[in-house]
């Protein structure tokens, strides 16, 4: 055998020689391209340092088996701009096959459906997620109403450590947004209305929007991140790892042993983080008003006049409402939870998506719902 010349690299069953050309540096592949030649040729084609080549040559290629492929697809992956050329009928084949094989299988599917079917299959998939969240608040309610019929049992215990997490552990941030919300808010309103000398209904305005609208949202919307997300993760960790199964044929309910307590625990806690972030809200206002020269006793009068008790049962009947709500989806999500490691960060990611978009909608309806009873 003649000795290769420089660039060449040989073996009894594969060939590869490197040319010079015009439009950059040529690689010429000839022989069996098997496992074998691709763990020999991988570290200089696609491992770290290696020069990106211009063109791949593959007309003298006569055989190429999965590794080959592998090793032809990685080059590409690493050096995008590379052409290939000169690859038979039957190894194009089998390029193009092990191409498809490692696609992604969101991305293979979507190749293979067209516009309508995509947007069939979502509908689909949304009318069979509607179907199964009423099926999930109805046996919510059974059970809630089994426990209350002396059928089921309910864990006091549970109920109040929930609440405790729900509720104790998020009042310094409830605090430092309420405090900030309320200065922003005076702060804001103030400016503009100084040019007409009624800086003092500052108070008012800060007053009924965080006691009516704000306090009971942005307690919501902290529930929603904090604690509804941390629903979703547990009870999906337990589902992955088959615990609400062991629950199951040891005899208990799921829903009331898991879902019930944290519902409970959240309906009983957001009335008392809407409180809070409204007392912080008013102190916010209260330090910008004091700033423009106002004494506390007024400010507080103002405020106290502006609202109603029926302002106030009507925020923390939101809150609850809203605290009911985040529970469900987050449960829901959990209890929904499927296999393989993003499983629980898909549920806890939905969770605060879809707490987020239902607790505006229910905003929205109640304030078309007191308008309409002149509340």
């Amino acid at each position: 055998m003649a000795d290769p010349a420089p660039g060449t690299t040989t073996t009894p069953r594969f060939s590869l020689t490197e040319a010079a050309g015009g439009a950059g540096r040529k690689i010429v592949l000839a022989g069996e391209l098997d496992s074998d030649a691709a763990a020999a040729l991988w570290p200089r084609l696609v491992g770290r340092g290696a020069a990106p080549p211009a063109a791949i040559d593959l007309a003298g290629v006569t055989r190429c088996d999965g590794a080959g492929a592998a090793l032809i697809q990685a080059l590409q992956a690493a050096h995008p701009g590379v052409r290939v050329s000169g690859a038979s009928a039957s190894l194009a084949r089998v390029l193009a096959r092990f191409a498809e094989a490692h696609k992604a299988p969101a991305e293979r599917q979507a190749a293979r459906e067209g516009l309508a079917v995509r947007v069939g299959r979502a509908s689909i998939d949304s009318l069979v997620s509607i179907r199964e969240g009423v099926g999930f608040i109805g046996n919510v309610l059974v059970s809630g109403l089994a426990v209350l019929a002396g059928r089921g049992r309910l864990r006091p215990s549970e109920c109040a450590a929930q609440a405790e997490a729900v509720g104790t552990r998020a009042l310094p941030l409830i605090l430092l947004l309420g405090f900030l919300i309320g200065l922003i808010l005076a702060f804001q309103s103030a400016l503009p209305m100084r040019r007409f000398g009624a800086e003092v209904f500052v108070a008012d305005l800060v007053a009924i929007s965080l006691t009516r609208e704000l306090a009971p949202l942005l307690a919501a919307v902290i529930l929603a991140g904090r604690s509804g997300s941390a629903f979703a993760a547990e009870i999906g960790t337990m589902k992955v790892n088959q615990e609400i199964d062991a629950l199951q044929v040891m005899g208990f309910d799921p829903v009331q042993f898991l879902v019930l307590p944290r519902i409970v625990g959240a309906m009983l806690a957001m009335p008392v983080l809407a409180v809070t972030m409204l007392i912080a809200g008013i102190a916010g206002m209260t330090t910008v008003m004091t700033g423009f020269g106002f004494p506390v006793s007024a400010i507080l009068r103002q405020a106290t006049r502006a609202t109603s008790p029926e302002d106030l049962f009507g925020g923390l009947f939101k809150a609850m409402v809203f605290g009911l709500t985040v529970a469900l989806i987050g449960c829901r999500r959990g209890m929904a939870t499927g296999t393989g490691p993003k499983a629980v960060g898909e549920s806890a990611t939905a969770t605060v998506v879809g707490s987020i978009v239902a607790i505006v909608l229910l905003d929205g309806l109640f304030a078309v719902l007191f308008n309409l009873l002149g509340l």
